[in-house]
């Protein structure tokens, strides 16, 4: 019943997640959002010292739980090897014990603790198991989907289902297509060939559990004098951490998917506390392993104290945003030289330094206006981008999703009141002096009444009528810049705040 109750809870949060990742109309996020908001690393980020502290009291009673039921590509790397398990039968039984490879593990962990401080969370979100997941799921399934979707709307005759995803997001989106399929190739050689590889190896989340789950209170535990060494148990032991030589669980690596106990014929593993084990537990006449020594115990809490404390260093700052009409730049091009976050992202630093790049927000947000970085200190993290579409004041479906942070929830109301930018005009473009005509267009369509169109020669009211900014009352939506009909390029570009403020 461990095993057949652990594949349903597993299988039930799985679909649950991945849901998330492919409703283009946000409104699953209402009742499954917190699936998002319990994963390790965006609680970690966003300092949800209640979910950190529900993960961990969670590892050290039972175990790896976390890997084999919440965690997504753990339970996506479970279903790749279950399918390889069943292309032949006697896949069902080819793993094998093999020692921990430490020195790849803890550096592994080294290595994205450092990335954490330093603020390159787009590296760590390289590693990351649910970002990973969220951008195979965002960028593989997402488009298969919309297109079954549609399919599906287009049989129905019902133009109002359709669901477009145009071949320009994919061709602006191709950076992060590209690492979601090399991501999603490499997790499915691991996982095809030898299991939970790569948990056990490389996930930075996997290896803090790991820590934890030696002081687990609730374990599976070998009797011996019930095991007859058929070794059934090991070569179903898809963490490959059952040594049968040495009666022996590394429980660092175990992520109790109880899979030896539902092979073992004897009854020979069962899960236990810890307490009941007595001396029965591993090696005759000893105990499977010394879970009180203190080098683990400090190990353990060193690891997990320095990925909280990352986190902790993490700290929006304040800049002074001068008002004032916008400036007048002779340039040809919008472009952007300070980039854009939606509101409720309080900085770029805040933003850059919370954000695993799960990409939940590009799913759900309407307008097309969000889109994955190829910048490489923010790489796959959003930025907001205007050809497509503008950000409406009364959209906040980017903050309700986010779990980690960098988008604090907003209201519509508290939106309409945040500076993420300002526009800026580019008079060599606009078509009032290029094409000789009246446009207006800017004026027209700005939701906060920030540009006023004025004579192009303030002593000549006959002459033509050119737009001004109010850089006071603009909120740098990007409608402005989205219906200039200026092209190649708009005359008028929204210009980024280092800091969001409020007007």
């Amino acid at each position: 019943m461990l095993r057949k109750t652990r594949i349903i809870a597993a299988a039930a949060v799985f679909a649950a997640i991945t849901l998330l990742f492919l409703d283009f109309t946000g409104t699953l996020h209402r009742w499954l959002g917190w699936l998002a908001k319990i994963q390790f690393l965006p609680a970690v980020l966003a300092l949800n010292f209640g979910v950190i502290a529900f993960l961990v009291v969670l590892t050290l009673l039972f175990g790896r739980v976390y890997c084999s039921v919440i965690c997504p590509l753990g339970v996506f790397q479970d279903i790749i090897s279950w399918i390889h398990g069943r292309t032949r039968k006697k896949n069902r039984f080819r793993f094998s014990w093999s020692p921990a490879r430490n020195r790849l593990r803890y550096g592994v962990l080294a290595v994205f603790i450092i990335a954490l401080v330093a603020g390159a969370t787009s590296f760590t979100a390289l590693l990351a198991p649910y970002s990973s997941y969220g951008r195979i799921a965002g960028n593989l399934f997402a488009p298969l989907y919309r297109w079954g979707n549609n399919l599906l709307a287009f049989i129905a005759e019902r133009a109002d289902s359709y669901a477009f995803y145009s071949t320009e997001v994919w061709i602006r989106s191709l950076p992060t297509f590209i690492v979601a399929a090399v991501t999603f190739i490499a997790i499915f050689i691991l996982a095809w060939k030898n299991g939970r590889t790569y948990c056990n190896t490389v996930c930075p989340v996997g290896t803090v559990l790991g820590f934890l789950s030696r002081f687990s209170l609730f374990r599976p535990v070998i009797d011996t004098s019930k095991c007859r060494n058929c070794g059934l148990c090991g070569r179903q032991c898809k963490a490959s951490c059952i040594d049968m030589t040495a009666h022996r669980i590394d429980y660092s690596r175990c992520v109790d998917c109880f899979d030896c106990i539902g092979t073992c014929n004897e009854g020979a593993i069962r899960y236990r506390a810890v307490w009941k084990s007595g001396k029965k537990e591993g090696k005759p006449g000893g105990k499977q392993q010394d879970w009180s020594e203190d080098r683990n115990g400090r190990r353990a809490f060193i690891a997990s104290s320095a990925v909280v404390l990352a986190a902790a260093t993490v700290k929006a700052q304040e800049m002074k945003v001068d008002g004032g009409l916008a400036e007048l730049q002779d340039k040809k091009a919008p472009v952007r030289k300070t980039r854009l976050e939606p509101a409720g992202s309080l900085s770029l630093k805040h933003f850059a330094q919370h954000c695993t790049a799960c990409q939940l927000c590009v799913t759900v947000c309407p307008e097309q206006v969000l889109k994955p970085s190829s910048s490489l200190m923010t790489l796959m993290q959003p930025e907001m981008s205007f050809e497509k579409g503008w950000c409406r004041p009364e959209c906040t479906r980017c903050s309700d999703v986010c779990p980690s942070g960098p988008i604090t929830a907003v209201t519509a109301e508290e939106k309409s009141s945040i500076q993420i930018g300002h526009a800026v005009i580019i008079y060599e473009n606009c078509v009032v002096n290029t094409d000789g005509v009246s446009c207006g267009n800017c004026a027209r369509h700005c939701p906060a009444g920030a540009i006023m169109m004025v004579n192009k020669d303030p002593e000549d009211k006959e002459s033509p009528r050119i737009p001004a900014v109010d850089t006071e009352r603009c909120i740098g939506c990007g409608s402005c810049e989205y219906h200039c009909p200026a092209r190649p390029f708009s005359a008028i570009y929204v210009k980024g705040n280092e800091v969001h403020r409020h007007i």
